[in-house]
């Protein structure tokens, strides 16, 4: 017995009403005209799941019900699971509903709802209690709400799960009751992180063979709404086989998926192709921030590129991001998609993406006295081989002038002696207007480049390096970095990346004599990154990490004891400027943004005991 099903994985933008209602009118006709039986889209696909506090305003759920009855009106001849927000007995939940042949059939509602992470569900929702259902009235009509499930005909049953409903041993997939062929959908908004697709995908296949079902996973795409990234798949199963998974980080406004299911079990196994995580997180930084500047609808970016690890990271990610959208979808759209004006395209796509880079990407190694020959050169290697329409200035004489003007008012000599971080940070901050000058006479959006590893500890010059309308790389630490382009540099042959990666990290803010360097005024990397995961993801204190540092990673009593004491003084103590850094993406399981994984209070007592106990 067979039947064919889809999903649409939906690239939505919230309060963006009419581009949403016609990514789902689109994949509706689409799936009517090919004879789709039943189409499934994502979790709160009508509204876009980052809709924060908007869930609070009552017109904004009368809005997005107003948009179901819309849509509702169009789904002839076939049925369509579609994710929304509901308000049932003066209480709102994250609801999927039911319609067949332009009739609404019910509603099923999320039970387990994440509040954990970046996730904060219960904020604006509540749980349903597992296997309930109620009447509710919608439009004027009662219908029912709930663990509901639907029969499709005298063969086949549809059950339902919401993203994490499918996550936990009580789940809502445990009260369905069938003799039938069954079939279970999950609308789900899962976003990006190392390794989770794996573990979404095992899901899947458990779930399917758990309650001997076909079980069909689908998830919304893109940067719905500025830090999280969804990587739009579906992924389908039957009876513990993996059926099929659909294209993964798409630049397209949407997806359509078809599938022609044998529910009797006679379906060809899938067979994966493995990707690793530096290919992923590249399809991953592409898709996010190709969206975040259509979205925000800028012309570009601005980036203070100064040849280290960092800024070349960016540099490179943002050529390559151009590249792999011209290699899917073809550089005359591209034009189209970011309103690039007054260029002539070629037939040849490595001389158009210099094309739009110089256009797209403004960069500037912004030169000081305490600037080496070896960062400019690199910079200046960099920006050619991208194409970024690249400046060159000096700034020592407006650092000189700000302290000569503060030093004829102060009645004060300002040395490297008595006021070295001060000295240090104007050199970052006057840099910054510079760069936000660009920016703004641009209409770009200039892109801050600290990594997790720097935030962390704030390593930066607040006001200074730490300026940026976007920060992309801030969810990835140091290490990762240094080995992602290493990486570009052995696969793709990014040979500009040569000169970068022979030059050890340093802020280059000290006199050149002092051989400034990160891991001098730090730690090496690789023992803080180690120390922030302990300390951050595990919750681990410090004397823990302390035991840790000496038992695994076989570090000595005293030397431990430096560090411990410098990374926690440095991590509490700037909770501050992690409040104020620009935005950024979410790629590992854990992140040091301050508005969405780690909640720490700005003012507190340092670990002052902790540290003592050491």
């Amino acid at each position: 017995m067979k039947i064919k099903l889809a999903s649409s994985n939906l690239n939505q933008t919230p309060l963006a009403w009419e581009k949403n209602i016609n990514n789902i009118k689109d994949s509706i006709s689409l799936s009517i005209k090919n004879n789709v039986k039943i189409l499934c889209f994502p979790e709160l696909s009508i509204t876009g799941y980052g809709c924060q506090d908007l869930f609070f305003s009552k017109w904004f759920i009368e809005k997005s019900n107003e948009k179901l009855i819309e849509i509702s009106k169009i789904c002839k001849s076939i049925t369509v699971i579609i994710g929304h927000p509901i308000l049932h007995k003066k209480k709102l939940y994250n609801a999927c509903c039911i319609i067949r042949n332009s009739k609404i059939l019910g509603f099923f509602i999320k039970s387990n709802l994440p509040n954990d992470g970046i996730h904060y569900e219960k904020r604006w929702f509540n749980p349903w209690k597992f296997g309930k259902i109620e009447k509710t009235k919608f439009n004027n009509i009662e219908y029912p709400i709930g663990s509901i499930q639907l029969e499709y005909n005298d063969k086949i049953t549809l059950g339902f799960e919401i993203c994490r409903d499918s996550w936990d041993i009580e789940r809502p997939a445990n009260y369905i009751k069938t003799d039938k062929h069954l079939i279970i959908f999950n609308p789900i908004a899962s976003h990006y992180a190392f390794n989770k697709f794996n573990f979404r995908k095992n899901l899947t296949i458990n779930s399917s063979k758990t309650f001997n079902c076909t079980y069909l996973s689908v998830n919304l795409l893109g940067n719905e709404s500025g830090k999280i990234i969804f990587e739009g798949d579906t992924i389908i199963a039957q009876k513990g086989n993996l059926i099929d998974i659909s294209e993964r980080f798409s630049f397209k406004d949407y997806i359509i998926n078809y599938f022609n299911i044998d529910l009797k079990g006679n379906n060809k196994k899938y067979k994966e192709t493995s990707i690793n995580n530096y290919e992923e997180f590249i399809n991953a930084f592409s898709v996010g921030l190709l969206d975040y500047l259509s979205k925000s609808k800028l012309k570009g970016f601005a980036l203070s590129l100064s040849g280290g690890l960092d800024s070349s990271c960016v540099a490179i990610l943002i050529y390559e991001m151009i590249k792999r959208y011209i290699d899917r979808e073809g550089s005359d759209k591209l034009v189209k998609r970011l309103n690039l004006q007054n260029i002539k395209l070629t037939d040849n796509k490595n001389k158009n993406i210099k094309l739009i880079l110089n256009i797209l990407l403004h960069t500037a190694y912004q030169k000081s006295i305490n600037s080496s020959s070896k960062t400019q050169e690199s910079a200046k290697l960099l920006s050619e081989f991208i194409g970024s329409n690249h400046y060159e200035w000096e700034i020592d004489d407006e650092v000189e002038g700000i302290i000569s003007k503060i030093s004829s008012s102060t009645k004060k000599k300002y040395s490297w002696e008595n006021d070295n971080l001060a000295l240090q940070n104007i050199q970052a901050r006057v840099r910054s207007p510079f760069i936000w000058f660009i920016a703004n006479t641009n209409n770009l959006l200039l892109l801050s480049t600290s990594n997790r590893s720097e935030s962390s500890i704030g390593y930066s010059t607040m006001d200074g390096d730490s300026s940026g309308s976007i920060s992309p790389i801030a969810g990835i630490d140091k290490i990762f970095i240094k080995s992602l382009l290493n990486y570009l540099l052995d696969e793709y042959n990014y040979l500009p990346l040569k000169k970068v990666l022979n030059l050890k990290p340093s802020a280059e803010l000290k006199p050149l004599e002092e051989n400034q360097f990160d891991e001098n005024d730090l730690m090496p990397y690789e023992i803080l990154n180690e120390i922030e995961r302990l300390a951050i993801k595990e919750r681990l204190s410090p004397n823990e990490i302390f035991l840790y540092l000496q038992k695994k990673m076989k570090i000595e009593k005293e030397l431990s004891k430096i560090y411990l004491k410098k990374f926690f003084l440095l991590f509490s103590q700037n909770q501050w400027k992690r409040e104020r850094t620009a935005p950024s993406f979410h790629f590992d399981e854990y992140s040091v943004d301050s508005s969405s994984w780690l909640r720490f209070p700005i003012l507190s007592n340092n670990f002052e005991e902790e540290l003592k106990s050491l």
